[in-house]
């Protein structure tokens, strides 16, 4: 009997950081390694990947790295994960083509070419377990399912996926294969719940794109779209559209260019023509109503580069009176409030907002029905919801109960948790280090939660500084304090508050000194205790205090 354990380093009880691993006997078998945008109050952090320490720690014994499609919640982390641990990467040809855009952006991994194409015919026997694949539909082409084949049955990794049946060719689910799998026995389900706690039929790609073609066609001035760089389906139906009204298409986003270029050189996109594309700067060779904007910002996320085209501050582009801003992404929950803010700067631009989202409802996640018929297909003796927030894999865990799937085999686990196939069961089986690692730039890991509490009160409250200068032996003051603020308060308006917080400082450090003892650490906490106390009393606010206390001999 083969020993197998399923381990979720990622993922779930979330959205996006998908990474889960499979190990049968002694082989690991990873399932993606993506990241996810930080949440509102993650303040300074780029990007969020996940605590990979457990695949490091095993790094010997990993098959592989098999990736389902090429946006960054399925492989935005692989640089990081190669740069501790060289091994094979499994893909579709544009997911390893994207891929590979990822890993050269770092320098700690951009030599490396261990990278593997496959389709949804492939098959690779490791030994341990038998890989193969199934294509499904998801808003980028060559999307796939990844089978381990083992003794004991199929353990399935859906990916992201939904089922349209207006699909094209590269982005339509193949159901015979899935029937075919669930025909040879599948043991445990690791299956998408993104838009699970849905019943509304997401839109088919067809009503999509005939939506962007009307809007665009309806309006006389220039229209911004907004969209995910990745998103290669809206991509498409964008240029789709300028072709069918006669409009040019300028990029504008941080790496859509790449992307773009990449798809088009591999046939997964395609122009009506060569001159569809113009650069940024012969925009002014056209009247308004011959362009398309397509805006997707930095790391593929358009909001932030809508707010800089409304202020001024975007590279080529400044909204004005009579410019469309269509914006055909979803916004996730967490970035609804700052999807809004944005909505109202460019109304004060003289811009107007649409939203596909109001006449659509469109999501590359299958709703509860779509669930349904993919356990119907694959018939799996355990559940194991993943890819989504708590509630979404709750609601796929009821919805798989309505379809014969027993209470007792599903699992909603947590980060970090171990499964192991025994005795015919799945139990818990312990757990390994998982969680939220933190990419600042260039720093990994250096920022945690004590970094991002003194980021949040220096965006709310500021810093208030405060230098003295006392000689220890003589036991006095040499230097009277001087106090520096930023973001606290205006400092013509509240001189004050800023002389009495001086003599306070002065008069704790007279009456420090005048003891027998004398401990650096023990006197800053103590004008800083001081100070904090007076500060509130005085403002009702909690600057970040930063003392400064120098010593001359």
């Amino acid at each position: 009997m083969s020993s197998i354990k399923l381990v979720t380093l990622g993922g779930v009880r979330e959205n996006g950081k998908n990474l889960y691993v499979a190990e049968v006997n002694d082989s690991i078998f990873v399932l993606d390694a993506g990241l996810k945008y930080p949440e509102n109050e993650q303040l300074g952090v780029d990007v969020v990947i996940p605590n990979m320490d457990y695949l490091f720690e095993n790094k010997d014994r990993i098959a592989g790295v098999f990736l389902t499609h090429g946006h960054a919640d399925a492989i935005g982390a692989l640089p990081y994960l190669l740069a501790e641990a060289k091994v094979p990467v499994f893909g579709t040809e544009l997911t390893i083509e994207l891929a590979k855009l990822f890993v050269k952006s770092n320098d700690s991994v951009k030599k490396f070419n261990d990278f593997h194409v496959i389709d949804q015919n492939s098959e690779i026997d490791f030994g341990d377990a038998v890989v193969s694949f199934f294509q499904t539909t998801h808003s980028i082409p060559e999307s796939i399912g990844i089978v381990i084949g083992t003794p004991e049955g199929n353990i399935v990794y859906t990916g992201d996926f939904k089922f349209d049946q207006t699909a094209s060719e590269s982005y339509a689910t193949d159901f015979a294969r899935l029937a075919e799998i669930g025909r040879e026995g599948v043991l445990a389900l690791l299956s998408d719940s993104a838009n699970a706690d849905s019943n509304i039929q997401v839109a088919s790609e067809q009503e999509v794109g005939d939506a962007i073609l009307d809007t665009i066609a309806d309006w006389d001035g220039r229209v911004i779209v907004a969209a995910v760089a990745s998103n290669l389906s809206r991509i498409q139906q964008v240029f789709d559209a300028a072709a069918e009204t006669g409009r040019r298409v300028v990029l504008t986003g941080f790496d859509v260019e790449n992307i773009v270029r990449t798809a088009i050189r591999l046939n997964k996109l395609s122009l009506a023509n060569e001159k569809l594309l113009i650069k940024p700067k012969e925009m002014s060779r056209f009247e308004d109503h011959e362009l398309i904007i397509l805006e997707t910002g930095r790391m593929g996320e358009p909001i932030n580069g809508l707010r800089k085209m409304s202020i001024g501050r975007h590279r080529y582009v400044e909204i004005k009176d009579g410019d469309l801003v269509y914006i055909v992404t979803t916004p996730s929950i967490a970035k609804e409030a700052v999807v809004a803010r944005v909505e109202n700067m460019v109304y004060q631009a003289g811009g107007i907002v649409k939203l596909i989202t109001s006449s659509l409802r469109v999501s590359g996640h299958g709703n509860a029905r779509d669930l349904q018929l993919m356990i119907n297909l694959l018939r799996p003796k355990y559940l194991f919801p993943i890819q989504g927030e708590y509630r979404e894999l709750d609601a796929h865990a009821r919805v798989a109960m309505e379809v014969g799937i027993l209470p007792e085999n599903i699992f909603i686990p947590k980060r970090g948790t171990v499964m192991e196939y025994e005795k015919g069961d799945f139990v818990p089986a312990g757990s390994v280090s998982a969680g939220d690692v933190m990419i600042d730039g260039n720093a990994i890991g250096d920022v945690g939660n004590i970094v991002l509490r003194d980021r949040k009160v220096l965006s709310e409250d500021g810093i208030f500084i405060v230098a003295i200068t006392v000689n220890r032996k003589d036991k006095k003051i040499i230097s009277k304090a001087r106090v520096h603020t930023r973001g606290f308060v205006y400092v013509k308006k509240s001189r004050d508050i800023l002389r009495e917080s001086c003599e306070l400082v002065n008069q704790s450090v007279e009456d420090y000194l005048a003891q027998d003892s004398f401990d650096w650490g023990e006197l800053k906490g103590l004008v800083r205790d001081n100070l904090s106390k007076f500060l509130f009393e005085q403002t009702k606010r909690r600057p970040a205090i930063l003392p400064v206390v120098m010593e001359v001999k």
